[in-house]
């Protein structure tokens, strides 16, 4: 199918519908990226060819005495008067999750009509995947880095196996809780029978799972871990990291939160900061459509969930 070059706004306003995979940097947050997007649009649809004027009929009276009926342009319609044709309160946004300020990494964002997908995404609560960075020795009031030093501790006795060992035990108890939350005995049929119909989720959307947690990479003194999880939220990555440095018999706080997936939104397919344009972000709309209709389960999760246990 040959490619049409549309200059017309109206038309391009009318394919502004839909979700979008963007690429949220650290030190912002949410809400200024939902304003520099809708800053960006409404630029670029304002570069366009926006609509003309409304007419109004004028009717004068000639020198010979007949009455002449005619058109002229509303000045009460003109840019220079109204101003842009496109402002930000006639864009929509909604975010599918509320990373943090600290985090970065994937974020989906519905747009217009779009924002009614993007609560249905954020309603099924896909599994996210994290790169959480920490750094040993140093504990933070807040458990991030850009807070004033609590504590310090020695990190010498400290190796990738004894790291290991603790984020298996770590994953090993979140997945005891949550056949416990259920009210099933992990070693029962029940039990197998739950796990096989897929990812248990809990019926509280406020309580944080994990379901895999790895160590990824180890440079002492910093070390990152993978999460897998649902319901987290930046605070609770933070204190993750300073909880394993304390079973570590030392302490540690955050430098960094990524995340590489949310669901089927992957990071190599997200809009960094300079491509946050109104041609790539209806080409980022497209493609998530194809990502529904390939992957179904995005809107409705056939998996188990444990308020189905509960009923």
């Amino acid at each position: 199918m040959a490619l049409k070059l549309v200059k017309d706004a109206p038309t391009v306003w009318n394919y502004l519908n839909g979700v979008v995979n963007l690429y949220k940097p650290a030190g912002v947050t949410v809400q200024q990226v939902r304003n520099t997007i809708i800053h960006n649009l409404c630029r670029d649809l304002n570069q366009l060819e926006v609509r003309p004027s409304l007419q109004r009929v004028v009717i004068e009276n000639n020198l010979d005495a007949k009455l002449v009926v005619r058109k002229v342009e509303d000045l009460s319609d003109n840019v220079l008067v109204t101003g842009p044709r496109y402002q930000p309160e006639d864009i929509k946004c909604r975010f599918c999750a509320n990373h943090g300020r600290f985090t970065s990494g994937v974020i989906a964002l519905g747009i217009n009509n779009g924002t009614n997908l993007a609560f249905r995404l954020q309603q099924n609560r896909p599994l996210r995947v994290y790169r959480v960075t920490g750094f040993l020795g140093k504990a933070t009031e807040t458990h991030f880095a850009d807070s004033r030093v609590t504590a310090r501790a020695t990190i010498s006795h400290i190796g990738s196996e004894k790291i290991g060992r603790l984020l298996a035990a770590i994953q090993a108890s979140h997945q005891r809780k949550m056949f416990e939350l259920s009210g099933i005995d992990i070693q029962s049929q029940a039990a197998y029978e739950l796990a096989c119909k897929g990812t248990i989720r809990p019926a509280d959307n406020r309580l944080p799972m994990i379901y895999g947690i790895r160590l990824a990479e180890y440079r002492k003194p910093f070390f990152t871990i993978e999460i897998h999880a649902i319901n987290e939220t930046e605070a609770y990555l933070g204190e993750l990291i300073h909880e394993i440095g304390i079973n570590l018999k030392s302490c540690a706080h955050c430098t960094g939160v990524r995340c590489i997936r949310h669901g089927h939104f992957l990071l190599e397919d997200s809009l960094l900061k300079k491509d946050w344009n109104l041609q790539n972000i209806i080409s980022g709309m497209a493609h998530t459509n194809k990502l529904v209709n390939q992957h179904p389960d995005m809107l409705q999760q056939s998996s188990s969930s444990l308020q189905g246990m509960e009923e």
